[in-house]
């Protein structure tokens, strides 16, 4: 059965424990992400001739596990890394590590449990990628993804810069037009990073007739060792034959035409360091050989972010497009950048504007926007495109983070050019040039919405309320107009005043019949009837399905469902979904596609940290739902034997309450934590017998006592039948899966 997503993210972030104390957070990523590559690589491709990948003889994940607790486990794989790397010609792509490293992971007895704990990790039988036909290969690739954001989340500013969050080059993947394509096309990133955004850019391309993407891949990044993470990244998302090479961008690009100029690209993507001071180290601005800054201008020596933007469009084809990160001071900055920004402004090259919310990104806590760059039909161009996007977001942690709800509003409203009063607005460049002279700051274009309730003096003074409050309630009273005369009665003096009790208000709107009406419209039928559509789309998978096709579909169809509404937002409802394809569903599409339905009847074992199975679970379908549906009867038992158990200890509490006082009968069976134990009772019995207790048989503490012990003996015999009745179950359900498969 395949591996889920939650269990591989579960073991990535485990490793990082065995790595603690001496590895440097920042480290982390190298050594796990280099294990997690070549486990995949092992496990997918051993013994199969036809892969692009060879792994050699003694050069498989198992020489690591049969090395595991050896004095020189550090150096066998080291050895058996650099065998594989070198039969698949990938020496020197990869982070360097070694595992052999005294300074990171010690030496001696500590060396050897770190790296066992290391590779034992993988071993666990929930990780055998051998069998994982149904999550596809971006299901690896998206944990990757995972654990890179993990560690940029956990190393702060100084090495969250060459992560983009994947919210991010999603919305940049699907706003550059690459999903339009009909044939080949180059994608580049001069400022690559882990290749995120590359990767995102080739996944939003159409394919061929084969099941190709039709996008090529190219990227340059300055970090030896983030450029292996690249390599590794498109590999795990089968992205293999795309291009990484390593060095400085600016100073010297490594992809270039016949004649040494700037190779021309269809598409860009790119993230590049905010305001570099040391972008022009190399670089001769005054007499650049390939002529980024001609009739542009020559930015900053300390601020790079312009000297990134005019190589991409140096590197642009005459019909490219792209799709850039920046931060916000390129858009109304003076100066030398000013200049810039007019001249590029006269091209008409920049379509859109897209601000973003604060505190997105890893490595820069400034706000930054996404630019969009397109060179087809630019001179017809009217205008840029401006969304103000900065206040839909969530929290987490100490970042902030776009939501499913928030991306797709982006898309949609920048995709269709919908001009929206506080979001988003078509600015003809004439006002942008001639009336705020080449300032683009979206304040100037866009203003928000005025959410604070405005002070009117009259309506303190005669204590009412203010029209404008009323209209806040305006889609109530789109629903159910006649509804606003009966909550409130408007004034001489132009004030509106509750015209009835504030408890007989509350009952006029729950018993109001349109609004109740609208209100089961929304919640119930809508979604009925979206429910009946998803069912036969859910229910007819195969293994032609295609899953990133198919949660398009649900998620086009519910917006659109949903589209009228005048109560529930359908962006939230649609968060909903997506929150849940991306939490459940998507694991179980891809199990049915590869298994069929068959795989209901699979069963998913849960194992220890030692590899022995501690229980199960169905593997598509929970095990609630198969005890609800087959054995309601015994499930009924057992409520009833825990409701008796809930009450018999109910009575134990009032007992030991009633005799827990100083003269209490049942203190001397007290122990000091205020517990009961059965040895307690016993040895207190054992007791007033050796005390010789005048009419023992009539004591009061003992009549106390022996009923006290009569409830806790019957609960404890409730608790084995709760235990025997869960075990008879357990094997029960266990069986019931097994005779299905």
């Amino acid at each position: 059965m395949p591996v889920k997503k939650s269990e591989i993210y579960s073991a990535l972030w485990e490793t990082c424990n065995k790595l603690r104390g001496g590895v440097e957070p920042a480290r982390y990523k190298d050594y796990v992400l280099v294990l997690l590559f070549f486990k995949y690589i092992s496990d997918k491709y051993n013994n199969d001739p036809f892969s692009e990948f060879t792994v050699p003889e003694g050069a498989s994940f198992d020489v690591l596990i049969k090395a595991k607790g050896k004095k020189d486990v550090g150096e066998i794989v080291n050895k058996t890394l650099q065998k594989f790397l070198e039969a698949n010609k990938l020496s020197g792509f990869l982070p360097a590590v070694s595992f052999e490293n005294a300074n990171e992971l010690g030496t001696g007895k500590e060396l050897i449990d770190k790296v066992s704990g290391l590779i034992g990790v993988f071993q666990n039988p929930a990780l055998d990628f051998r069998s994982n036909n149904a999550s596809g290969d971006d299901i690896i690739g998206d944990a990757y993804e995972y654990f890179m954001m993990k560690f940029a989340q956990e190393s702060g500013k100084s090495k969250g810069q060459f992560y983009t969050p994947a919210e991010v080059s999603r919305i940049i993947a699907r706003l550059i037009g690459i999903g339009n394509v009909k044939e080949k096309v180059t994608v580049y990133d001069p400022a690559a990073g882990s290749g995120s955004l590359l990767i995102r850019a080739a996944d939003e391309a159409p394919v061929n007739l084969l099941g190709f993407s039709l996008a090529s891949i190219y990227g340059q990044e300055i970090d030896i060792s983030t450029a292996g993470l690249a390599k590794m990244n498109f590999i795990l998302h089968q992205r293999g034959t795309g291009k990484i090479q390593k060095g400085n961008t600016l100073s010297d690009p490594k992809f270039l035409d016949s004649f040494g100029q700037l190779e021309r690209f269809d598409f860009i993507v790119m993230n590049p360091p905010f305001s570099d001071k040391s972008w022009s180290d190399g670089v001769n601005t005054e007499a650049d050989i390939y002529h980024r800054f001609e009739g542009f201008g020559i930015p900053p020596a300390k601020n790079g972010d312009y000297a990134w933007l005019l190589h991409v469009i140096k590197s642009l084809a005459p019909n490219g497009k792209a799709g850039i990160v920046l931060p916000h001071g390129v858009l109304f900055r003076g100066n030398a950048e000013e200049a810039i920004r007019i001249n590029l402004l006269r091209t008409k090259y920049i379509k859109g504007i897209v601000s973003l919310p604060p505190n997105l990104f890893y490595g820069v806590g400034i706000p930054a926007c996404l630019m969009f760059i397109d060179k087809e039909n630019a001179p017809a161009r009217e205008g840029v495109f401006f969304v103000d996007a900065s206040g839909g977001f969530k929290k987490d942690g100490n970042k902030n983070r776009l939501r499913e709800q928030d991306i797709e509003r982006i898309v949609r409203v920048y995709n269709a050019q919908e001009e929206i009063e506080g979001y988003s607005r078509l600015v003809p460049y004439s006002e942008i040039l001639e009336v705020n002279g080449g300032n683009m700051n979206v304040p100037r274009y866009i203003q928000k919405p005025n959410d604070t309730l405005p002070q009117n003096i009259a309506a303190h003074l005669n204590g009412g309320i203010p029209e404008y409050d009323i209209n806040t309630l305006s889609k109530i009273w789109r629903i159910s107009p006649a509804l606003k005369k009966k909550i409130f009665a408007l004034t001489d003096c132009g004030i509106w005043r509750i015209a009835v009790g504030v408890d007989d208000a509350e009952k006029i709107f729950e018993d109001d019949e349109t609004l109740r009406a609208q209100k089961f419209t929304e919640g119930t039928e809508i979604f009925d009837a979206w429910k009946i559509k998803a069912r036969e789309s859910l229910l007819n998978i195969d293994g032609d399905t295609n899953p990133k096709i198919l949660i398009q579909e649900l998620g086009d169809s519910i917006l659109n469902f949903y589209a009228d509404t005048l109560i529930v937002d359908r962006y939230s409802v649609f968060d909903c979904l997506m929150n849940y394809w991306n939490e459940t569903l998507q694991d179980d599409v891809y199990m049915i596609r590869a298994y069929a339905y068959e795989s209901g009847c699979a069963i998913a074992y849960q194992y220890d940290k030692k590899g022995k199975i501690t229980g199960f679970d169905g593997e598509l379908i929970p095990r609630e739902i198969i005890e609800r549906e087959y054995f309601a009867g015994e499930l009924e038992k057992i409520a009833d034997l825990e409701v008796s158990l809930e009450s018999t200890q109910a009575i134990l509490d009032e007992k030991l309450e009633e005799g827990s006082g100083d003269d209490g009968l049942l203190v001397n069976i007290i122990n000091e934590k205020g517990n009961v134990q059965l040895a307690d009772i016993t040895l207190r019995l054992k007791r007033l017998q050796e005390m010789g207790v005048v009419d023992y048989l009539q004591s009061d503490e003992l009549r106390a006592i022996e009923e006290y012990l009569g409830y806790l003996i019957e609960k404890a015999d409730i608790n084995i039948q709760i235990k025997s009745a869960k075990k008879e179950l357990d094997k029960r359900v266990q069986e019931n899966i097994q005779s299905f498969q």
